[in-house]
């Protein structure tokens, strides 16, 4: 017999969730194996998950995306259980998504507010414990931080010398040796003994409440399939196959189901898919798990160079991973420049520019890790913003906290008060209808235009701008320190700026 453990919430808000707790008797086999209840849900088939390693507990979670009368109809083991909810609009933003209006960009479904991308990478973040995990996130939330690249299958390793981060070591309060699988020999990093056929509850409970919170604090979660899964340890599944392996299908199948109604989730079918993966896999893989998601997060794959997924209808956004200067401008202004020419505009992000001190040696030729500090990340973003895209990037990790390792930091970390610096600047007017424009700066000035606001970024030096007619209002902004000048009127014509001791920003509008 199926029953409801306990009487389901008849009222929640919108972009928030109900949980029906299904109670049973035990599988006859391996509950995983069991196909998990089905809801009619809002026109929405959406399924539910074994949470109990003898099949005894089932959970079905259910977001509703509009306010209203929302009926469920639970099919499972034969029975049907019915029931409804009545969902309040009380003004949660929601998931992020495609911004239907100007498409190279993002917006708060909820609200409809746009979505200013300012992310970093955190990858092991669910190796630390519980209280770090919230240290971890609030100082990130207060850092202006809002999207976290978080690992649900890690990558497992000694210490932090796979990614030439040594002083990043096991401690008492952080381990790289988490799974979403059980394992048979969990103290083992290069020959833990999965079992796939199975999920590590406990594990899967712990990601569910860095979810929470990073919900609560306003935060996205980038969910990434695999990390660096060329090691065999670390992609434990037939590499023969694509894109059919059962147990692989059935971990997409699982996370969707547990995590599909947190609003801050977004999918990340695996990190750096050509180090073991094929383009096809990716293909699908990626409409496997956008099947299974019945609310629509946004879903892409992160990958070196090309992507070849542009017109790939699972596929909300273009993921790179290009370093440096090779990454910036020039190169992001040729991606929306294809995108656009494919009939399908969409958001272009440079997930990965290089991180904060990261490879000092010889990786990369040795030309730039002695120059990739906080201060050059921070340009390399004005510049990526300038050609209308987006970018993510990562702290330091040479303090042995965990940087952009697991999110862990300090006072003396300052890289990101430059970035919330950024995104204090382009939230202060809408920027999704500008376009990158060429012409309109010299001396290298990048320049963003639009019907009514003109917004130029010097990396150095000085520029003459040329303004279309009319009157103008132009007020000055210093990108290092996130202070603004007082504002000046200028007249169609020349302007001229100056950058005076390091980068200038203008933002001009018409009055």
């Amino acid at each position: 017999m199926v029953a409801l453990a306990s009487p389901p919430a008849t009222t929640v808000e919108v972009f928030d969730s109900i949980e029906l707790v299904l109670s049973t008797s035990p599988s006859e086999g391996n509950p995983f194996f069991e196909e998990p209840p089905v809801v009619d849900w809002d026109g929405r088939r959406v399924e539910g998950f074994c949470d109990d390693p003898e099949g005894r507990v089932w959970r079905v979670r259910l977001m509703p995306l509009r306010a209203g009368r929302h009926d469920y109809r639970v099919r499972f083991r034969g029975e049907t259980l019915e029931g409804n909810v009545e969902a309040i609009d009380a003004g949660r933003r929601g998931m992020v998504e495609v911004d239907p209006e100007h498409p190279f960009h993002f917006r708060w479904r909820g609200t409809g507010e746009p979505f200013f991308w300012n992310g970093t990478t955190t990858y092991m973040m669910p190796g630390l414990s519980d209280g770090r995990i919230t240290e971890a996130l609030q100082r990130l939330a207060k850092l202006g931080v809002n999207r976290v690249r978080v690992s649900l299958c890690p990558s497992r390793q000694k210490d932090g010398g796979r990614w030439y981060e040594p002083q990043v070591a096991l401690r008492e309060d952080f381990d790289y040796r988490y799974s979403p699988w059980p394992t048979a020999r969990p103290e083992s990093f290069e020959d833990p003994g999965f079992d796939v056929s199975r999920f590590d509850l406990d594990y899967w409970r712990k990601f569910e409440r860095l979810l929470r919170q990073a919900r609560d604090l306003g935060i996205v979660v980038q969910v990434i399939f695999f990390t660096d899964a060329q090691e065999p340890y670390n992609y434990p599944f037939d590499r023969e196959r694509v894109g059919d392996d059962p147990n692989e299908r059935r971990y997409y199948a699982y996370a969707a189901a547990r995590f599909a109604a947190f609003a801050n989730v977004e999918w990340c079918i695996t990190n750096e898919w050509r180090l073991f993966r094929p383009d096809e896999w990716v293909d699908i893989i990626g409409a496997f798990l956008t099947e299974k998601d019945p609310y629509g997060h946004l879903c892409s794959v992160h990958g070196h160079g090309d992507f070849p997924f542009r017109t790939s209808p699972w596929c909300t956004h273009a993921l790179y991973q290009v370093w440096d200067e090779d990454g910036a401008y020039g190169f992001m202004r040729e991606q929306r420049e294809d995108q656009l020419a494919t009939g399908r505009p969409m958001p272009q992000v440079n997930e990965e520019y290089g991180y904060e001190d990261h490879y000092p040696g010889p990786w990369g030729g040795g030309r730039v890790a002695p120059a990739r500090n906080g201060d050059s990340r921070r340009r390399l973003a004005w510049e990526i913003a300038m050609a209308g895209c987006h970018q993510t990037t990562g702290e330091s990790a040479a303090n042995g906290l965990g940087g952009w390792i697991n999110g862990l930091g300090d006072e003396t970390m300052t890289m990101f008060e430059g970035y919330r610096h950024l995104k204090t600047f382009f939230e202060s007017f809408d920027w999704r209808a500008l376009e990158p424009t060429d012409g309109v700066a010299s001396g290298g000035a990048r320049c963003l235009t639009g019907d009514d606001i003109l917004v130029v970024y010097m990396p150095e030096g000085s520029t003459e701008v040329t303004l279309p007619d009319g009157r103008w209002e132009a007020t000055t902004y210093d990108p290092q320190t996130g202070i603004w000048g007082a504002p000046g009127k200028a007249t169609s014509g020349s302007l001229e700026m100056q950058a005076d001791g390091g980068d200038t920003a203008c933002l001009l509008r018409r009055l």
